[in-house]
């Protein structure tokens, strides 16, 4: 190897790893439309949505696996061929963060519950420490911390919290939830070498989970129009391409980048709530733009940096 091809080498590592984290960074973009959508879904349960929602989802995996097929590709049941571990991962991080989700939302304030599911990130941020190959830099903690403060004053709306014990076990499932999903990114880096195919896998299975629940806790609600179109457009995008996308961002690309991105996700959901007529736009929602994107900036700063030997 000459001098000269190891610049060469680095800078195509780093090109793929930017572009990975921007793949990565489709997925906050999908979840911004989560409220607006799941609100026009309403009034149907929740695991009859998560039933919904996650076939749409590994019906259009099927739909790529066969296609793929058609060109020699690998049969749609090879998808599905995984360690127990990786099923375990991936069933457990889609089905388990939702049933602490709608706990979280079901026992305490939407606001408290919201907030403290969305520390998330943060936790993101400091679990990748425990990686291989990864260091914690204080940029990507402090702009992580600043998305968080946003996020804070969005949700919040510049109001005091009003934490109320009685909402304690809200509260803990809602910190759970947090600490869910920050684990289910981390480790899924773990299993690097995965297909982010196998996503379509853990959407069927995650589905399978959703009607089990539902047929247990929930009563049937017919879906009109209106619902089965919000259905739909989840499953094909923030329930269903969204963790693809960040499947291999979290894989292959900068995790801590990543994370600090996602506090975009509850800004832009606020925007889309505005323009939809669902919410009202104030000083707040501009001061929590600024801490966001400023955040997501800081910690993404070194992101398009040209790599040095």
């Amino acid at each position: 190897m000459t001098a000269e091809t190891v610049p060469d080498s680095l800078e195509s590592r780093a090109g793929a790893r930017r572009r990975a984290t921007l793949i990565g960074a489709l997925a906050p973009l999908l979840w911004a439309s989560l409220a607006l959508l799941t609100t026009a879904a309403q009034p149907l349960p929740p695991f009859q949505l998560v039933f919904l929602t996650f076939s749409v989802a590994f019906l259009m995996a099927l739909v790529k696996w066969r296609l793929e097929r058609g060109r020699g590709g690998a049969s749609p049941l090879a998808h599905l061929r995984l360690p127990w571990r990786v099923w375990a991962l991936g069933v457990g991080g889609l089905f388990g963060y939702h049933i602490l989700y709608f706990n979280a939302l079901g026992r305490a304030p939407a606001v408290e519950a919201s907030l403290i599911c969305y520390l998330w990130p943060l936790l993101t941020v400091l679990f990748s420490a425990l990686l291989p190959g990864e260091r914690l830099r204080a940029v990507h903690v402090l702009g992580t911390a600043i998305g968080l403060a946003g996020a804070a004053l969005l949700v919040t709306r510049g109001e005091a919290l009003a934490i109320d014990p009685r909402h304690a076990a809200g509260y803990l499932f809602a910190l759970g939830c947090a600490f869910w999903w920050a684990g289910y990114s981390v480790l899924s880096r773990r299993f690097g070498e995965v297909s982010s195919d196998a996503v379509g896998g853990f959407c069927g299975a995650t589905a399978l989970c959703g009607l089990a629940a539902h047929l247990l806790f929930e009563d049937w609600v017919a879906p009109d129009a209106g619902n089965a179109l919000a259905a739909l457009l989840l499953g094909l995008g923030p329930v269903g391409a969204a963790f693809f996308f960040w499947d291999w961002g979290v894989k292959r690309g900068d995790i801590q980048a990543l994370a600090a991105l996602s506090y975009l996700s509850p800004l832009l959901s606020t925007l889309l709530l505005i323009l939809a007529g669902r919410a009202s736009a104030s000083w707040v929602v501009a001061g929590a733009c600024l801490l966001i994107v400023g955040g997501a900036a800081l910690a993404a700063g070194g992101l398009f940096a040209r790599r040095r030997s």
